[in-house]
């Protein structure tokens, strides 16, 4: 028979062995020149922002001090997302927001939270509430079908069919439809037709118009009483910047007006880019730039600010150029001409690219090669792809492997890479079976391949990984901080660096002694 002493003995140990540990390590703090500073105890240590460092250890979720000292609690267990000014934490029981000054806002229980600089909405199942940095006031506004901000900070609900804007001065005013887009307006529908409404909620176009659709930026396009309307949005009253009896078509993005059933004008948002007889069609080729084809096989290429390439006869279509000349067509073979229409390279290419550093790519059959702005072959085709150059280098591909090419299209690394990224601090990072390396801004090695990842912070600063450790050096190789922690992360705003050291630490744990005492144990 076992003793009660027995028993509340191994009572206490099987409690003892389903307590979580807490793990803990130790962060070491230095400066940016690799210096030893102070040391931290966190699991996990990150920086959101030059203002925002959260930390976790056994005694949960914390903002931090710029020397680790935890100053706001954040009472949850993980940071779900951070969309400044507003840090979204995770907990058991839902989703809460501080802000990132340390206020909390909104408490952990929330489904969903939309954020917006001074406004947050929470949702539970269909219930949502409104958080007001302003007055610091958290707003119930009930069971809705949907609710959302806006990209500009207004508030759209949705109930029973219709939409409302909560945060105007006519709340409870319905609307048959709101409709939000990439410009500072929202659209409106009412029995009476469509109008436009400012960030305050307030018509600046009054709900009368037949047709009403958003164009682009703050520009609308229309149809009302037998008028094609273009009009420009405002804060106070909303301008027809254009009107006409004549039939304007948008279609993808393309606003087009035809006089007596015949082409006759390009149109901007908000007027004319293009009066011209004889235009038989115009083709967008990108944003702002069209392929307008007239009468007697005529075609242009036109821009926001007017002709890119002059009309010219015998031309297929005309494309986006660089250094002044322009890749364009004639009988299916691809040249380019100027901005005149004037045949500078004759079209003998099955495709081209444009130009880079005077150097273009061109192909005939499934292979990419170099030509100069002369017109003249630099290199042969064999490349599935080549790049624009920079600083003198173009990055080309062929049977899986990417070379680095000089513009006489001479190849500076003969064992291609699986990988070469061009970074912005003028390094090239390459991968090879898995294994990241350094070039500098000529092709020549830095860093050797042999490092899990590369990732470059500065111009002479890099994090990098090796042998599963982590550490800090320079481009030439030279340490700053030793390769042999978990993990760095970088506190630019601070001048620190926070490396995670690799091993685990002894867990402490209470345990119930025989007489009755707490004990350590290990």
């Amino acid at each position: 028979m076992i003793s009660p002493r027995v028993r509340f003995l191994l009572v206490v140990f099987v409690l003892f062995l389903t307590l979580p540990p807490v793990y803990s390590q130790t962060w070491e703090v230095y400066d940016l020149q690799g210096k030893l500073k102070s040391r931290a105890i966190y699991d996990k240590i990150e920086v959101l922002s030059e203002s925002v460092i959260i930390g976790k250890n056994e005694n949960g979720l914390a903002m931090l001090s710029r020397d680790l000292r935890p100053v706001v609690d954040l009472q949850g267990d993980e940071i779900y997302q951070y969309l400044s000014p507003w840090i979204l934490v995770k907990g058991p029981k839902g989703i809460g927001a501080f802000h990132e000054y340390g206020q909390q806002a909104m408490s952990l229980e929330y489904d969903e939270i939309q954020t917006y600089f001074n406004f947050l909405l929470g949702k539970k199942g269909q219930e949502y509430w409104l958080f007001e940095k302003g007055n610091g006031k958290t707003t119930a506004l009930g069971r809705l079908d949907n609710a959302r901000l806006t990209h500009h900070g207004m508030l759209i609900t949705q109930k029973n069919g219709n939409y409302y804007l909560p945060l105007s001065k006519d709340p409870e005013h319905p609307f048959q439809l709101l409709l939000e887009n990439k410009g500072n307006y929202l659209l409106a529908k009412e029995s009476t037709g469509f109008g436009i409404i400012n960030i305050e909620g307030d018509y600046v176009m009054d709900p009368v118009v037949d047709e009403l659709e958003h164009n682009r930026g703050d520009y609308f396009y229309g149809f009302d009483e037998s008028q094609y309307l273009l009009i420009k949005g405002d804060e106070v009253k909303s301008d027809v910047a254009y009107n006409s009896y004549h039939k304007i078509t948008k279609e993808g993005g393309l606003l087009l007006e035809y006089i007596h059933g015949k082409l006759r004008r390009v149109m901007e948002e908000d007027g004319i880019l293009l009066d011209a007889v004889g235009m038989e069609s115009v083709s967008l080729v990108q944003d702002n730039l069209y392929n307008v084809k007239f009468r007697e096989n005529k075609l242009g290429l036109l821009g926001k600010k007017g002709w890119e390439v002059q009309p010219t006869v015998d031309l297929d279509w005309i494309k986006s150029g660089s250094e002044g000349l322009f890749p364009a067509a004639k009988k299916g073979m691809t040249g380019f001409v100027n901005s005149s229409g004037t045949w500078v390279i004759e079209p003998q290419f099955a495709e081209t690219g444009t130009f880079s550093e005077q150097i273009a790519k061109y192909r005939n059959t499934l292979a990419w090669g170099l030509i100069g702005i002369d017109g003249k072959i630099i290199s042969e085709a064999k490349w599935d792809d080549i790049k624009d150059f920079s600083a003198g280098i173009a990055i080309a591909k062929a049977n899986g492997q990417f070379h680095l090419l000089n513009k006489q299209g001479q190849v500076l690394n003969e064992n291609g890479f699986d990988k070469v990224c061009r970074l912005k601090e003028g390094y090239f990072l390459v991968e090879k079976a898995g294994k990241q390396g350094l070039l500098d801004n000529s092709g020549v090695e830095m860093l050797p391949i042999e490092f899990e990842y590369i990732q470059v912070e500065s111009t002479d600063f890099l994090i990098v990984r090796k042998d599963g450790l982590t550490g800090a050096i320079t481009p030439s190789g030279e340490v700053i901080v030793p390769v042999n922690y978990q993990e760095i992360v970088t506190d630019w705003s601070g001048n620190q660096l926070l490396a995670k050291e690799l091993y685990k630490p002894v867990v402490i744990q209470e345990i119930e002694s025989e007489a009755g005492k707490r004990k350590k144990g290990a």
